[in-house]
């Protein structure tokens, strides 16, 4: 089943948009079920989870984390993520150019928009973005690529189109600055419930668990 769902998502998804699927809670098994159907990309949420899958699938695939980075976990973070989705501050960011100095690599972040402006959520305001990005460009080892937002996890997919608008405006917005050492490739927007919505709003990357792997079973 896991393997039939992400081959139908592939075959959906426009050219140019990649999948990223979502594991949190996922077993190895269940991940690895979905990287022999094709599956590109694994977004986790959790180091310690994203260390358990590693261990079993490796370098077969690549590793996104697609969930809030604590500092003292970044050390751990590095040597398994291919790209981080959730930098929001210049601390988290200082923090990870210290250890890729440490080992000798770069690290492409995106920077986490709290498009809906919840002070109890992750992510950089709006308005705060372009400058937060400026700053994270005079780091050597990380390398700003694009935006991510969350949008609203439940309810009508439609309400989560304004969030999306303002993430996509705020993308072209910071992609016409030309800021040195950026690069705005990618726009990170979308779940299960609301991924249709984010691709008519120009995701490039979508985030899909439960519509690969089912619903989560909780113990």
């Amino acid at each position: 089943m896991i393997g039939e769902n992400v081959k139908r998502i592939l075959q959906e998804l426009p050219p140019g948009v990649r999948l990223v699927g979502a594991a949190k809670t996922r077993t190895p098994e269940e991940i690895l079920e979905a990287v022999d159907a094709g599956l590109e990309i694994i977004g986790e949420n959790y180091v310690q989870e994203a260390e358990a899958a590693f261990a079993v699938v490796g370098h077969r695939v690549k590793w996104h984390l697609i969930g809030h980075l604590q500092r003292n976990k970044v050390k751990k973070a590095v040597p398994i993520f291919d790209m981080i989705e959730t930098v929001d501050s210049m601390k988290l960011a200082r923090e990870i150019d210290k250890i890729c100095l440490k080992v000798d690599r770069s690290m492409p972040v995106l920077i986490e928009i709290n498009s809906g402006e919840e002070e109890q959520k992750a992510g950089v305001f709006p308005a705060r973005a372009a400058s937060l990005i400026r700053e994270i460009a005079t780091l050597e080892r990380v390398k700003v690529q694009g935006l991510m937002t969350m949008g609203p996890f439940t309810g009508d997919p439609e309400d989560a189109r304004p969030y999306f608008q303002i993430t996509r405006k705020l993308f072209q917005e910071i992609a016409s600055l030309k800021i040195p050492g950026v690069e705005m490739r990618y726009l990170s927007m979308g779940m299960s419930n609301s991924y249709k919505v984010a691709l008519e709003e120009g995701a490039n990357l979508v985030r899909i668990g439960t519509r690969i792997f089912g619903e989560r079973q909780y113990g």
